[in-house]
């Protein structure tokens, strides 16, 4: 029923689009009004969908839901590129040859910048519109083969083709208006074609992206700034800052999406933002983050009959161009739609999302190509990444000795020396050598959104192999959680790890995993409430510790630990969320906060929280701002509570057992049996015998206690036989 009615409503959507076009028709040219209504007619008589809205009454009109069906077709034809000179057969005497501002123009030469949601409004240079058209593709490539056609307007489901642009017309183009955004596309002619995607430039007006400018230039056009940018080989140009009224045209090596969540994309009046879409990113190791309750109102493609999610993400990662989100099963069963898109570069569109609960979009996250050298004595891992990458890289089981630490990079490495212990290089047999990375993105915990990768380099082969294996464990039974400095009139608090709504206590879990940090008043009628700071995470070997919730009450970052929030169905009750994380150096987490109690309510504090696409927004959390418990700069510790807190806090101590695994020991075992050698590279103690598994000397301890006992039976004979002689005597000397 969900799925139904959110249905009628994008189609709703759609279905205003396609009425406000005509009526703009209408009035400027009947013709091609008359053959739009008459295609809208023919195709609804195919298969159409009922699109209501309510605030019309009984008002409903029919739109078509597709014109071909596009079927989830192999992989492998999936991955195909837009050809643009195949698009491009022109049925005209000189098909090689294009005119664009009366200037000819080579087929191969034409390209397309795009710009998103602003829409062109040329009544009098209308020469076509196509509703139906579910892929931005298909109407780029109507308008290729039109010799006249200059630019379009999309939205999802409707293709309108110009014999104008909006060079041509300044004032044609502006921007679109709620409840769909339109994206718009404009012939242009290159130098030479620079690639085979569907689009070369990503334009967006009025905007700049501040980051470090690689080369600087004087230009006569936006044109030339483009073509300086794809056809530099220097170094990678990702985008183009163009400054109209003085032609400088600055080149950079980041766009929006690898500065994703910076605030680095910013209004600038008079510049042009031009984003290279030629360029090729990595593609391999893809995560994508779920957005949900939210869906795109126009996207790039839409494929019907796709079987799940997983062939959709395949879809999305061998588009023909850059496709950075996609959504599955929220309009319709079976249905995909993609889009190059993501939050990150949608910040200068007003309302490109759809609110709906039951819904989600999946963004790209990050990509990783990882490529190895194999020289003489070393093995070198060399990483590129989509999205600017602050962490550390390590040899697994050495994350101090053999680590990089990587601060704001796209590319980075890791050598490993054969011969260095420290590096834990393994030969598995002759001229093989296999080792594990973990890709860490956090300073100091592993997190789910981090990467194990297997190495291996084969001297005898000339293929080099990488091969992914993600597999972290959390494992442990939680004890009890351990109270200090209780004072007589508080409450008894009590801190648990428990699943996301506090209900259960976790015994297992995964790395990623959703889990929470509940705190609980025990007596429910006490007249007592809690708030909660100075939440710290601590290594249970080298006592490293991160700081997750400050003296203020608010979580230093969201994405590992979220607000403190009262339990929905008690007020005793705090929680805070957080997924399973571990140190790479231990197999202890240890979480220690400071809890106080106040009288009749705890205040919630205001918190400013920076989003992924760099936005702030507030969110409360129970805490209230107190001065700094770590004046001196030193870790907290439990000697000095006394010191530092008042008599009225509380210190809760719950620590839980955390193994990480990422599938390499598993991997090396099946790799082993397959190909008959064995990999002993580590020492593994088992028992035979599962009831004899705690061990004592029984004959040792029984002579000990038989010698003891012994010892005592002497002690006490030579005491008793001095005290009777003793007597004896002292009777003999009275006589006298």
């Amino acid at each position: 029923m969900a799925y139904g009615v959110f249905s009628h409503s994008i189609l709703q959507f759609v279905a205003l689009g396609v009425l406000m076009l005509c009526m703009t028709q209408a009035q400027t040219q009947e013709t091609a009004t008359t053959d739009s209504s008459d295609q809208l007619r023919d195709l609804s008589e195919q298969t159409t969908l009922l699109a209501t809205d309510p605030s019309l009454g009984e008002t409903t009109t029919e739109i078509p839901a597709t014109v071909d069906v596009v079927p989830a077709i192999e992989t492998e034809n999936r991955n195909a590129q837009f050809d643009l000179s195949a698009a491009a057969d022109l049925d005209t005497k000189d098909s090689n040859e294009i005119y664009l501002d009366n200037v000819s123009c080579e087929s191969d030469a034409v390209g397309f910048e795009i710009v998103t949601g602003y829409v062109f409004s040329a009544p009098g240079r209308l020469l076509d519109s196509l509703p139906g058209t579910l892929m931005l593709t298909d109407c780029l490539a109507t308008c290729l083969k039109n010799a006249t056609c200059q630019s379009v307007n999309y939205e999802t489901g409707l293709c309108v083709l110009f014999s104008a642009h909006a060079d041509q017309l300044p004032g044609a183009l502006t921007k679109s208006q709620f409840p769909v955004f339109t994206i718009y596309a404009q012939k242009s002619c290159l130098s030479a074609k620079h690639c085979s995607r569907a689009w070369f430039v990503d334009r967006v007006q009025n905007y700049k992206l501040k980051s470090e400018v690689k080369r600087s230039l004087a230009v006569g056009s936006r044109r030339e700034c483009s073509e300086l940018c794809l056809s530099e080989t220097e170094f990678t140009c990702r985008s183009a800052n163009y400054k109209r009224a003085t032609g400088v045209c600055e080149l950079s090596e980041m766009d929006r999406s690898t500065l994703a969540g910076t605030n680095a994309f910013q209004v600038m009046d008079g510049t042009d933002y031009l984003e290279n879409h030629c360029i090729e990113e990595p593609n391999k190791l893809c995560e994508f983050k779920r957005l949900p309750g939210r869906i795109l109102k126009t996207v790039d493609s839409v494929y019907q009959e796709v079987s799940s999610v997983d062939e959709c993400r395949e879809l999305c990662l061998n588009s023909p161009y850059r496709c950075h989100s996609y959504d599955y099963n929220d309009t319709g069963d079976m249905v995909c739609r993609l889009s190059h898109h993501s939050r990150a570069t949608l910040t200068d569109v007003q309302d490109p999302y759809l609110e709906v609960p039951e819904a989600a979009t999946y963004e790209l996250a990050s990509c990783y190509n990882v490529t190895i050298e194999c020289g003489g004595g070393d093995m070198l891992a060399r990483i590129r990444t989509s999205k600017l990458f602050s962490g550390k890289v390590y040899a697994k089981g050495s994350p101090r000795s053999c680590a990089v630490d990587v601060r704001s990079a796209l590319d980075f490495e890791l050598r490993m020396n054969y011969h260095d212990l420290e590096c834990n290089v393994r030969q598995s047999q002759s001229g093989r050598y296999v080792n594990d990375i973990i890709i860490q993105h956090h300073d100091m915990i592993v997190t789910s959104s981090d990467l194990g990768l297997a190495l291996a380099c084969q001297y005898d082969l000339t293929n080099k192999s990488v091969t992914n294996g993600v597999n972290l464990d959390v494992r442990g039974d939680l004890t009890p959680a351990l109270s200090e400095e209780v004072i007589v009139d508080s409450p008894n608090v009590i801190m648990r790890i428990t699943s996301r709504d506090g209900s259960d206590m976790m015994r297992s879990a995964e790395v990623g995993d959703p889990l929470a940090l509940k705190f609980q008043i025990m007596d429910e009628q006490s007249p007592y409430e809690i708030f909660v700071r100075e939440l710290v995470a601590l290594d249970g070997v080298d006592n490293s510790e991160i700081t997750l919730i400050d003296s203020n009450g608010c979580p230093t970052d969201h994405f590992i630990m979220g607000p403190i929030y009262k339990s929905p169905g008690s007020t005793k009750i705090l929680l805070s969320n957080f997924d399973a994380f571990k140190f790479p150096s231990s197999e202890i987490v240890q979480f220690r906060a400071l809890v106080t109690p106040c009288m009749p309510s705890c205040e919630p504090v205001q918190c400013d929280q920076e989003d992924t696409s760099g936005e702030y927004r507030s969110l409360l959390s129970y805490g209230r701002k107190r001065r700094s418990l770590n004046e001196t700069g030193e870790s907290l510790r439990l000697y000095d509570m006394k010191e530092k807190f008042t008599p009225s806090d509380m210190l809760l101590v719950q620590s839980i057992q955390i193994t990480d695994k990422f599938g390499f020991e598993e991997q090396q075992s099946r790799k082993s049996n397959i190909g008959g050698y064995s990999e002993n590279n580590e020492t593994e103690f088992t028992t035979t015998n599962p009831g004899r598994g705690f061990c004592v000397n029984a004959f040792g301890l029984i002579t000990a206690a038989t010698f003891f006992l012994l010892t005592q039976l002497a002690i006490i004979g030579i005491w008793t036989f001095c005290y009777q002689r003793r007597q004896k005597l002292q009777a003999y000397q009275h006589s006298y």
